[in-house]
């Protein structure tokens, strides 16, 4: 097989009947013939030696060597288009690019009011942020896919060169008419008899009330696992649980209406989010200025 028998715009045709199951709608999406696609998806399946999409009366599903090559192309797409953008960016008078990872709670709570003051100061420099969890972020660093990590302390981050960053407090979520709602504080075992509302597996948050329940020497009993702090809110607003989130991540709008937050008197509930960089390799002029800027609006008791 001969890689440069890919083209983008076929692989772009490919990714549109693959998503839609047929051949007549990537055709009207690229605005060519439905023979000129049939052409082009039936030299892609010579060229690679195997079939692609499973013919049915009513449309069409993709093989296992379909999944694959979709995989890929929805990768290799994604590549390009970030290249164009960054290029045009230069084009336009950026001085600079730099990449940040960093998990749901720095986003949420720390760096939408931060970034907007470095960029305020810094017109020239684009910035890059994804959200991930905090293992991903530190692999991302890790691997010099991204600049800048910023992640949870309770994760393994010895290949990276760390700075404590901002601590934030680890609140119980519940609805203001559960019977744990008329204490002002609690310790985190007293709750372990309820059911809990919790984020999938991965995330350093649940692994850190779950290592927690193991040392009170419980096991955590989760009802549901979602995706993100807005999905835990609405699913113990619904009584499906009680919950563990950051205070800073849950709207206030929220907090006095239909849920309660209180206080936990366990030491873990206080963490610090640490920013990360790779051990090894410096960083360029603008991810330097990032860094910089980000410590200095640093919390003032860890630094």
């Amino acid at each position: 097989m001969n890689a440069s028998h890919f083209d983008l715009n076929t692989l772009r045709i490919f990714i549109i009947a693959a998503d839609t199951g047929s051949l007549t709608k990537a055709a009207a999406s690229a605005n060519i013939t439905l023979s000129a696609v049939s052409k082009r998806i039936a030299e892609m399946e010579r060229n690679l030696n195997c079939q692609l999409f499973i013919r049915l009366p009513r449309g069409m599903e993709l093989t296992a060597a379909g999944h694959g090559l979709l995989r890929h192309a929805r990768a290799l797409l994604e590549s390009v288009n970030s290249m164009a953008s960054e290029l045009n960016d230069y084009a336009r008078g950026a001085i600079g690019h730099v990449r940040i990872a960093a998990n749901v709670s720095a986003v949420i709570q720390f760096l939408p009011e931060d970034l907007a003051r470095f960029f305020h100061q810094n017109r020239g420099i684009r910035i890059h942020l994804e959200e991930a969890l905090s293992e991903t972020v530190i692999e991302s660093v890790d691997s010099g896919r991204v600049d800048i990590g910023i992640f949870a302390d309770n994760v393994d981050a010895t290949t990276l060169k760390t700075f404590p960053w901002r601590q934030d407090r680890l609140v119980l979520l519940l609805p203001v008419n559960h019977p744990l709602a008329v204490h002002k504080e609690l310790a985190f075992a007293e709750t372990l008899s309820w059911d809990y509302v919790a984020l999938n597996q991965g995330s350093s948050l649940l692994r850190r009330i779950t290592d927690a329940a193991v040392s009170a020497g419980h096991i955590l009993k989760v009802s549901i696992q979602v995706t993100s702090f807005d999905a835990v809110c609405r699913m113990i607003q619904a009584g499906l649980g009680i919950g563990i989130l950051p205070i800073g991540a849950i709207t206030p709008a929220l907090l006095g209406t239909s849920l309660k937050a209180v206080d936990l008197s366990d030491e873990w509930a206080h963490r610090t989010l640490r920013l990360g960089i790779h051990a090894r390799k410096g960083l360029q002029p603008e991810a330097d200025k990032l860094l910089q800027f980000l410590m200095s609006v640093s919390d003032p008791e860890i630094k």
